[in-house]
């Protein structure tokens, strides 16, 4: 018998309904094995914390779905990365990063692939 084809899931699931920049950012890690593990990324209206850096061991390449972000990066001091949904970077390991701003009243969501 011939089973119909279905998706595992949908990486628009489980959104928050109304963006609330005072919620936490949502990580939910979608696959996980060694040496790369795939993440979505949903936030609404949130930015790193005043003074952090992101400093990770593994490469990242992250795709914007939907909403917008600013990226920002140690080694270019002033400069704000502007990404939209379709916009692709990869960060190298080692490279700090934060997050200025995430778009406020709408969803922003990514898909982050840290790898080694």
């Amino acid at each position: 018998m011939n089973k119909p084809l279905l998706p595992d899931n949908n990486l628009f699931d489980g959104l928050p309904s109304r963006p609330d920049p005072a919620a936490a950012e949502q990580f939910d890690t979608l696959i996980a094995c060694p040496g790369m593990r795939v993440e979505r990324i949903v936030s609404t209206g949130q930015a790193s914390p005043e003074g952090f850096w992101y400093d990770q061991p593994q490469h990242e390449w992250v795709v914007l779905l939907t909403g917008s972000a600013g990226l920002a990066f140690d080694d270019t001091p002033g400069q704000t990365l502007v990404l939209r949904p379709g916009d692709t970077i990869a960060i190298e390991a080692g490279r700090r990063h934060r997050v200025e701003w995430t778009a406020q009243g709408e969803t922003t969501v990514w898909l982050a692939i840290h790898y080694d």
